[in-house]
């Protein structure tokens, strides 16, 4: 700890600090030293100033004449490059230097795979160019060495462990220097370290590159290469240790993190864990590491390094959307409520057809991963063609996995709706089940699997006759690759896709149960069906208004291809889609409005962003639909 010990400063301290400050400035007035003779030669950078550097003339220049790639290359790497501003270079010092320059120039294409090449290096007087001389490199680099054999060795517990077959194969598998392929040193260097990755990835944390060799026969212009891999011991996980908790519970932390203590490291389980307790907000900042430094690599640490978030704090935030227009919310977190000790967040939320508030409460988790959790919400939104006001109370537990989400809960609804004609106010009580299973390559930006969402709930009316009733709700994603899209030169390529989308769901009661708006089904805007505006698409009244229905339907088909620009990847890729919605009070009833249109899809690097044009069958008009992020 460091300590800081006030002291009191006497009072002629500062006017000496002053006039010292003084006396160094009056040095810079004293006449100064004799500038170096014009024959010293200094390279870029040294005295002389930035504004004598800017107006010097460079003593030569270099031109390379060679295939793209190659010419690029010397021309960013050669050593030459580094003298050319030395103004007092005289030709006995550049012919040396060309002679250098040969060698180097020789290096630099052994690295891109060329041992053979020709070079022919020329110095010309150029008076009237912008440098008086020039160095003209002309390079025919022959042909590039290809790789003929691939050897891969293990030493270590990886080499004979039975159970490290699969690891093993997948090294060799994915082993991207394969017989045939051009070699180049930035390719024999990443397929070394693809092939670690792939065994530091699980169990073996800490294996290393014990040799690597690469034997190039410059007259047949192959390479015959050889990597051995030293697995190191075999590592388990062992407890969570946290350091840096001030104000929380360590014991609460290992519980959210949930690292697989016993089990054979790895690393993305590792990751996950990180993950859980950085996205728990409890945290600012997490990091997870595997003690590698213990004597026993089978009860291995892992270090939780973090850094506790406050106690409370208030987030506001401003937005916007299609679907509601402006957003402004103001969050207030307290992550440790007296006497309970649970996680609260209490959120105010306004937009253009939406005024919400709400609190949810979560424990932290117990050993087996559930939770205890409760929330409630009042709320002020348009439900089709009238304004509902409504509340929520709910409280049960909840459990998420990696991939799995699961809860069951008891729920109280209100909805008060306003307007000519609107429907009647109801409430209702009901005992609710969800599930949800996410099985995508990327839970940001996938590119391919899929995710499925069930909702089950039983309850009784509160308004009225109490009657039962069963509401149901699923809703389905799946992400299909289909094709490819190369870029001109052949070096990329990325999968166009096919995502499919549906969704269902019915309220199962009697024509005399009063139903909750907020239990029933409206659709329609930038996440279901496009071409409509938020929640336009439901059943009509006797009035001829819009209400929320008892039965769902929603189906989408949208081909994503990747977009090629001037014959290179991009990160956007253009979309086309059609989609369908409809909703009523019976299943016999229930007619689709469809939505089609075009758009595009930009890879952020605050997540995929998405726009869309959409035209409106039914209503015949087009409407545009922005949104940022993935989630499901």
């Amino acid at each position: 700890m460091r300590r800081v010990a006030p002291f009191i400063t006497p009072a002629w301290m500062p006017a000496f600090l002053f006039a010292s400050a003084l006396a160094l400035q009056g040095c810079s007035l004293l006449p100064g030293r004799p500038e170096a003779p014009a024959s010293v030669a200094r390279p870029v950078g040294d005295a002389g100033g930035e504004e004598k550097a800017a107006k010097a003339r460079d003593a030569f220049s270099v031109e390379v004449k060679a295939p793209d790639a190659v010419r690029d290359h010397l021309i960013r790497h050669l050593e030459l490059q580094r003298y050319r501003q030395i103004d007092d270079l005289g030709s006995a010092e550049l012919s040396r230097l060309m002679v250098a320059a040969e060698a180097n120039a020789r290096e630099l294409l052994g690295t891109l795979g060329y041992f053979a090449p020709t070079l022919t290096l020329e110095l010309r007087e150029t008076p009237d160019a912008a440098a008086p001389r020039e160095v003209l490199i002309t390079v025919e680099p022959g042909e590039p060495a290809r790789v003929n054999q691939v050897q891969i060795g293990f030493a270590g517990p990886v080499a004979d462990d039975a159970g490290a077959e699969g690891q093993r194969n997948t090294v060799r598998a994915g082993w991207t220097l394969r017989p045939g392929q051009p070699f180049s040193q930035q390719a024999w260097d990443n397929a070394k370290s693809t092939g670690l990755r792939a065994l530091t990835a699980r169990r073996f944390a800490t294996a290393s590159i014990r040799s690597s060799r690469a034997d190039i026969d410059a007259d047949s212009a192959s390479a015959r290469l050889e990597v051995g891999y030293d697995s190191g011991p075999a590592y388990r996980f062992g407890p969570l240790q946290v350091r840096g908790n001030e104000r929380y519970d360590p014991d609460g932390a290992r519980r959210i993190a949930r690292v697989p203590t016993g089990s054979d490291y790895d690393q993305q389980k590792l990751l996950d864990a990180q993950q859980r307790l950085a996205s728990s907000g409890y945290y600012d900042s997490v990091f997870l590491t595997l003690d590698t430094d213990g004597t026993d690599p089978l009860t291995a640490p892992v270090i939780a390094q973090v850094r506790e978030a406050p106690l409370q704090k208030v987030v506001a935030g401003v937005g916007f959307t299609t679907d509601s227009g402006a957003r402004l919310s103001v969050d207030h977190i307290h992550n440790r409520m007296p006497l309970l000790g649970w996680r609260a967040v209490s959120k105010l939320l306004i937009d253009q057809k939406t005024k919400s508030l709400g609190t949810e409460w979560n424990a932290i988790p117990d050993d087996k991963g559930w939770r205890w959790f409760s929330g409630g919400e009042l709320k002020r939104d348009t439900s089709g063609d009238y304004e509902v006001d409504s509340g929520r109370l709910r409280g049960g537990r909840s459990k998420a996995s990696d991939h799995i989400d699961r809860s069951y809960f008891l729920q109280y609804d209100y909805a008060q709706n306003k307007g000519v004609g609107a429907p009647p106010s109801a409430s209702a009580v009901s005992v609710n089940w969800s599930w949800t299973g996410r099985y995508f390559d990327n839970p940001a930006a996938p590119s391919r699997g899929q995710g499925l969402a069930v909702e089950l709930g039983t309850g009784y009316t509160l308004t009225g006759q109490q009657l039962p009733f069963v509401r149901s709700y699923v809703r389905w994603l799946g992400i299909v690759p289909l094709g490819t899209v190369q870029a001109a030169d052949g070096t990329e390529s990325r999968r166009s896709r096919l995502a499919l989308r549906a969704e269902a769901g019915a309220v199962m009661a009697s024509d005399a149960a009063q139903i909750p708006s907020t239990l029933q089904f409206l659709t329609g805007g930038d996440t279901t069906v496009r071409g409509y505006s938020y929640r336009q698409i439901g059943t009509v009244n006797a009035s001829g208004q819009t209400v929320a229905g008892r039965y769902l339907g929603v189906a989408s088909v949208e081909w994503q291809r990747p977009f090629v620009y001037q014959g290179k990847m991009t990160d956007w890729e253009s979309t086309m889609f059609v989609d369908a919605g409809a909703v009523a009070d019976k299943v016999g009833l229930l007619k689709a409005k469809v939505g089609v249109g075009v758009g595009a899809r930009w890879k952020s690097p605050v997540g995929p962003v998405q726009a869309d044009v959409a035209y409106g069958v039914d209503t015949k008009k087009l409407r545009l639909h922005l949104r940022l992020g993935f989630n499901f």
